[in-house]
């Protein structure tokens, strides 16, 4: 059992504080209530960022004694949204969001992974008809190794985990968000994720 506090209590974060609960783990879901954010940090090993990405860094850096020496999961996307409320460019070109909280977060283990996909796959993925891919990007094996034993708790068998080695590997996934919306014009909403086939 891991004490993991979901800061976000979305459909993301709902769902992940979920799905970790019913795992085994001690859960604490954040919202946005004054000082709830920092108390769920200070008392949890994990940290998984489900806020919107737009506003992550600033609400982030805000909590850096907290996040100290803890595994940030970020599984958010910093985009700038198109009239229709989907993503159409991202918030930091050249960059990535999950690089931007750890340079503001030093002390802390920042690990991007889970933001390929529409949010029921994270805690699903065996409902897709084909398997999906949940990607690792961050500087540290231990946090990457301890975020895979998650995922395998979360449904997600180790094949289909892949570490994609340090966080400026982020940008590519993050970058991966700019599909989202041409997918759902195309398809609907139907679940779905990147996949890497061989």
């Amino acid at each position: 059992m891991t004490t993991i506090a979901v800061l976000g209590n979305g459909r993301v974060g709902g769902n992940l504080a979920a799905a970790l609960t019913r795992a085994g783990h001690e859960v604490t879901v954040a919202d946005r209530t004054p000082g709830a954010a920092a108390d769920a940090a200070r008392h949890a090993r994990i940290v998984i960022n489900a806020t919107p990405g737009a506003g992550s860094l600033q609400r982030l850096a805000a909590l850096r004694e907290e996040l100290h020496d803890k595994i940030l999961v970020d599984v958010s996307n910093a985009t700038v949204d198109g009239p229709d409320g989907l993503p159409a460019d991202l918030l930091h070109p050249g960059s990535s969001l999950a690089e931007q909280l750890q340079e503001a977060l030093p002390g802390t283990h920042v690990v991007k992974t889970l933001n390929t996909m529409l949010f029921p796959v994270m805690t699903a993925p065996a409902t897709l008809a084909q398997p999906p891919t949940a990607f690792l990007s961050g500087e540290d094996p231990l946090a990457k190794q301890t975020v895979r034993e998650l995922l395998t708790d979360l449904g997600w068998h180790n094949e289909w985990i892949t570490d994609l080695g340090g966080i400026q590997t982020a940008r590519a996934t993050e970058a991966a968000i700019l599909f989202v919306p041409h997918v759902i014009r195309s398809s609907g909403f139907t679940p779905f994720a990147i996949s890497i086939t061989r």
